[in-house]
């Protein structure tokens, strides 16, 4: 049998689930996290033109925070469309 190998995250997840730093939840809200998830799925595309410099100055805000720029950009959409 060979042996299975899993990723630098995918070894942190084993071994935090070792030493018990993950905790079971209700069904209920096991249901309510996944429709929180299920809300927040990407299940569209959307292409648009954007001066570079505010494209500039936006992928240096994302970095600032250790996203990708385009994620950054779907929260602000989100933010945006939720007010």
């Amino acid at each position: 049998m060979r042996a299975i190998k899993l990723t630098r995250q995918e070894k942190a997840i084993e071994e935090d689930l070792l030493k018990g730093h993950y905790v079971s939840v209700g069904k209920k809200e096991f249901d309510e996290i996944a429709q929180v998830l299920e809300a927040r799925k990407k299940d569209a595309v959307l292409n648009i033109r954007i001066n570079k410099y505010d494209l500039e100055h936006i992928k240096q805000k994302a970095k600032k925070l250790g996203i990708k720029y385009q994620t950054f950009i779907s929260e602000i959409l989100h933010k945006v469309a939720r007010v």
